[in-house]
């Protein structure tokens, strides 16, 4: 798999807290979307750890096809 799989079409909101890590899906393959479940093993994908110095919303990518990885930026509108 050269292309990551589009796991959705729409960002996921999530609640994220003051350092702690979260490790965003690359692959698409993940049954734990946006987060890592370990379906990459074996391809050329690697989850990116993603930390924070606040608690707040933020909205990470699903389509995986951002250029601001995990976070969306909207390009699942063109899809």
């Amino acid at each position: 798999m050269t292309s990551p799989q589009i796991a959705g079409k729409e960002p996921i909101a999530v609640q994220v807290k003051a350092g702690q890590s979260y490790w965003w899906c690359a692959c698409g393959q993940s049954k734990n979307q946006p987060f890592c479940d370990g379906s990459h093993k074996g391809s050329s994908f690697t989850p990116m750890e993603f930390k924070t110095e606040s608690d707040r919303t933020l909205y990470f990518c699903a389509c995986k096809q951002t250029k601001k990885s995990p976070l969306c930026d909207g390009t699942h509108k063109t899809l």
